[in-house]
């Protein structure tokens, strides 16, 4: 049952998990989430087919009605589960993951998302426990749903004048395929267009930089204002500058400012994960926008944002919250409204390097994985080394930690997902970053024999 993580279901498919858990996911779900219907979408992926057969199957023996969207972006599941009132969904996806990847996001009432700790901790004991799962009297129905129309329209609400701006897109041969071509036009420079689960080109993982090289040559080649690269899923988007430069997404927080509190005129919460640069909420500041710094994964910061009535947020991962999005991220619409500012600032202007000069004021480490048995006393290592030194000026606990000194701060944290330990570190200077960087590999290395 190793298939089951903090923010949704994901493994190898027929290693961590098989159709069996997909039965039994189905099967409970209702039952947990008290649903007498439940929507469900799926990727592209080669084994989506096979899991959303037994998925449904399990959710109309449980005695529930299964509303069939088809192949659809997470985002639009979301959507759906919200608009239209439905008290539980699932996505069929393993998102950024390798084609032999596969897993399920589910969602209860509102698009709230459903991790290990509010529901999915139960389904997995119910599992292993081996709890029968007899065949309701009355099984349920399937009905197919179509609300492409409906998700794309709103979508589009968004979208303002482009005409000047020169856009590259790599879709990754993801499931944003389903709209880009609606949205954007046939305008943009397309690559990785074509609809393919098993993710021909590259890992449909954005943030890893060897999967952008494409997209910068693209920019390069084509004189291109902005990149756009989504994961495979569509709930994230990352983007590259005219010099064919990643932008690191936390600093795109910010640029979505420019739309929410300086366009809008709203002021009020902005959400940020642990990991993500000061100068966010700096540039933020003026515009009257108040960071709330958060854990990371959309299983907290969805529900996060909802509960402190923010206007929008992000992460380091790529992931944009939306209040007019029912709290939830959207690959999509967050590219719709960074394009929307780049273009402004075009006519003003303004190229898209030159904004987020203005807005990064720090040497940026990016996150760096270590390898390690021991994460929580490496942690404690790390953090006691640093305050023994100095008295931070901040201090968070809540996503491993997050110590601020008044010309640095790091982040240590464990991953949900995979065996490191993640370490991420912002100076005032490159030469202060490069000696707390060093200082922090001693102490991994020599006493926790990271790698």
């Amino acid at each position: 049952m190793g298939a089951f993580h903090a923010y949704d279901i994901r493994g190898v498919y027929n290693v961590d998990f098989d159709k069996d858990v997909a039965y039994k996911v189905g099967y409970f779900l209702p039952e947990l989430l008290s649903a007498d219907k439940v929507l469900v979408g799926r990727d592209a992926r080669v084994s989506s087919p096979e899991i959303h057969e037994y998925l449904v199957k399990g959710i109309t023996d449980a005695g529930a009605d299964v509303y069939d969207i088809g192949q659809s972006t997470t985002p639009m599941v979301y959507f759906g589960t919200a608009k239209y009132g439905f008290k539980a969904s699932v996505q069929i996806t393993a998102s950024h993951n390798p084609a032999e990847y596969n897993g399920m996001k589910v969602s209860r009432e509102n698009a709230l998302p459903v991790g290990l700790d509010n529901g999915l901790g139960q389904i997995r004991d119910w599992i292993e426990s081996g709890r029968e799962c007899p065949v309701a009297d009355k099984k349920g129905e399937v009905h197919a749903m179509d609300i492409r129309k409906d998700y794309l329209d709103f979508l589009l609400s968004y979208k303002e004048d482009w005409s000047d701006l020169k856009i590259a897109i790599d879709v990754s041969n993801g499931m944003a395929s389903l709209f880009v071509r609606d949205i954007f036009g046939d305008a943009p420079s397309y690559i990785y267009e074509e609809l393919d689960g098993s993710f021909p080109n590259h890992e449909p993982n954005p943030l890893v930089q060897k999967n952008v090289e494409a997209l910068k040559k693209l920019v390069a080649d084509t004189g291109a204002d902005i990149g756009i690269i989504y994961d495979g899923d569509a709930d994230r988007v990352m983007f590259v500058d005219e010099n064919s430069r990643f932008v690191s997404p936390d600093l795109m927080i910010a640029v979505l400012g420019h739309y929410f509190l300086e366009e809008r005129g709203e002021s009020g919460l902005v959400i940020q994960d642990i990991r993500s640069s000061k100068a966010v909420g700096e540039y933020l500041a003026p515009m009257g926008g108040e960071m709330y710094t958060w854990k990371v994964g959309r299983a907290f910061a969805a529900r996060k944002l909802r509960e402190i009535g923010g206007i929008f947020g992000g992460e380091l991962a790529g992931h944009y919250y939306f209040r007019d999005f029912f709290y939830s991220d959207s690959g999509m619409l967050a590219s719709i409204l960074i394009v929307n500012v780049v273009a402004k600032m075009k006519k003003q202007g303004v190229s898209l390097s030159a904004l987020i000069s203005k807005i990064e004021g720090y040497q940026n480490s990016g996150e760096i994985n270590f390898r390690l048995e021991d994460k929580k006393g490496a942690m404690d290592a790390v953090r006691d080394h640093f305050m023994a030194q100095e008295k931070p000026s901040a201090y968070m606990d809540f996503d491993g930690y997050r110590v601020e000194f008044p010309d640095w701060w790091f982040n240590i944290r464990p991953s949900n997902t995979e065996p490191y330990l993640r370490f991420l570190c912002e100076a005032s200077s490159k030469e202060l970053l490069e000696e707390k960087v060093a200082e922090v590999r001693k102490i991994l290395t020599e006493q926790f024999g990271a790698r």
